[in-house]
């Protein structure tokens, strides 16, 4: 039984009508058509262009070929961990949290201060993760701004397998010499040939420029699927700059680019594990940071996971989206209602977790209230038990008018079931102010020092991470 709690899926919202769907989906394919994706590499172009791919400057993929293309990703992965414990499955049933980010500033556990993440702070979240069970992957969190520039990937992905026996997921980097540094880190976690049937790694590669793949990031996605990894293609989204200012202008450019990625990953690795994935919707903004999209935000959200399921491909959601710099009132709103809509779509991945500030800034205190915040929403009953030991009436006579439930063995068996919560405030008013009116961030920083203190992950074996350690050493001694 795995030791990781999902968000199950039940009855699912729908913002597309089956006809606004058809016209999203043949839209972005239409798109992918006769607009095309750029490809920066030369030798992907030719493979591509052997695959039947149209080239010119661009590459344009006829209908019929993606719909082939798309036929051959499988509907369903596994994603194996150290501890098969903690193995998950992904079937279309159930939903599992992850951190997200690879943010570049980091918030102090000690200090409350923002300053540059290092690796030191990725190997820390992976250790926090991997004792909070609402956490099912732990994925990207903060940049090992410390480390060489082109090794960074490799520490990050070595501080991540150090400090966790769960599945980890990992940020493609854009330098192609990373690929295979990256695949003997993850067989040396998995156990060499064993990474193919179980594997413990998983990437997805980031398309940030529009409708385009940049050189590197994506023969590094090619290189790990043909070594056995899933490896997912994530849009990340700006209203009015990346993508149209329109929400569905928006979903067919990021469908389109994150259907090329999968397209160019079946076409040349058939069959190979790959998910449909997004961050949230931000939104440009003159003079600033693009910021999360306010209203349009979780309605992209939704109809991403819609557009998904039509396609019959896994989907990741960057959920939790918030532009508020701190665990606030500002991030109570946005993060409930994202991951309230999380529940009503059931994404098969939910990345994001720890993210403030439109997803620059890294947050241990923020996870932990994100992981909570997931806990209280996977506990929405899909449907209301209205059997004869949940009408009560037995009690109910019972007790009668004028008295009270408190000693019946009913309310006992029962009371265990209601969700509470560890950080937000349940004392009477004056206890509350006796303690120091303590706030849910305060709590959640409590906690995790507590965790930090106490729990101790599964350690890699000596012989891994001592065959980690040499191919970093060995890469960094060539890329000087």
């Amino acid at each position: 039984m795995t030791s990781v709690l999902p968000l199950r899926r039940g009855q699912t919202i729908d913002v597309l009508s089956e006809g606004d769907l058809e016209r999203v989906v043949e839209a972005a394919l239409g798109v992918l058509q006769t607009v095309g994706v750029g490809i920066g590499s030369g030798a992907i172009r030719d493979e591509v262009a052997a695959a039947g791919v149209e080239v010119d400057a661009r590459a344009h993929f006829p209908a019929a070929l993606l719909e082939d293309a798309l036929d051959l990703a499988p509907r369903e992965m596994r994603l194996a961990a150290r501890d098969p414990a903690n193995d998950l499955g992904v079937t279309g049933t159930e939903g599992w949290l992850s951190t997200g980010g690879r943010a570049a500033t980091f918030v102090d556990l000690v200090t409350d201060e923002r300053r540059d993440s290092t690796a030191a702070d990725v190997g820390m979240v992976s250790r926090l993760a991997d004792a909070v069970p609402q956490l099912g992957i732990v994925g990207p969190s903060a940049a090992a701004l410390d480390a060489p520039a082109g090794a960074r990937a490799l520490h990050e992905l070595h501080a991540q397998v150090a400090n966790t026996s769960k599945h980890v997921q990992l940020e493609i980097p854009a330098d192609g010499s990373n690929a295979e540094p990256l695949i003997e880190i993850a067989r040396a976690v998995a156990g060499g040939d064993a990474l193919r049937s179980r594997p413990v790694v998983s990437a997805f590669l980031p398309i940030r420029s529009p409708l385009a793949f940049e050189d590197g990031g994506l023969e590094v996605a090619l290189a790990l699927a043909r070594a056995g990894i899933p490896c997912g293609f994530v849009a990340a989204p700006v209203a009015g700059s990346s993508v149209p200012a329109t929400v569905a202008g928006a979903l067919v450019t990021a469908c389109a680019e994150v259907l090329a990625g999968v397209a160019i990953l079946q076409l040349l690795v058939p069959g190979a594990s790959t998910f449909f994935g997004t961050r949230a919707l931000l939104a440009a903004v003159p003079d600033g940071d693009p910021i999360p999209g306010g209203p349009h935000g979780p309605l992209f959200q939704m109809a991403w996971v819609q557009v998904a399921r039509r396609l019959g491909l896994p989907a990741l959601v960057g959920t939790f989206a918030t532009g508020s710099r701190s665990s606030d009132w500002q991030t109570g709103l946005e993060t409930g209602i994202s991951g309230t809509v999380g529940w009503m779509t059931g994404p098969d991945l939910l990345a994001g977790a720890g993210l403030r500030d439109g997803g620059r800034v890294f947050s241990p205190i923020a996870m932990l209230l994100d992981a909570e915040l997931f806990d209280l929403v996977r506990r929405i009953p899909l449907g209301l038990e209205v059997d004869e030991d949940a009408l009560a009436l037995e009690v109910i006579e019972k007790v009668g008018p004028g008295e009270h439930f408190l000693g019946e063995s009913h309310t006992l068996r029962h009371m265990r079931e209601f969700w509470t919560s560890r950080f937000m405030d349940k004392d009477p008013w004056e206890a509350w102010e006796e303690a120091g009116m303590p706030q849910p961030p305060e709590r959640a920083a409590e906690r995790a020092r507590e965790l930090l203190a106490s729990h101790e992950p599964t350690p890699l074996p000596r012989a891994a991470d001592d065959r980690i350690r040499e191919v970093i050493a060995e890469h960094e001694r060539d890329h000087r």
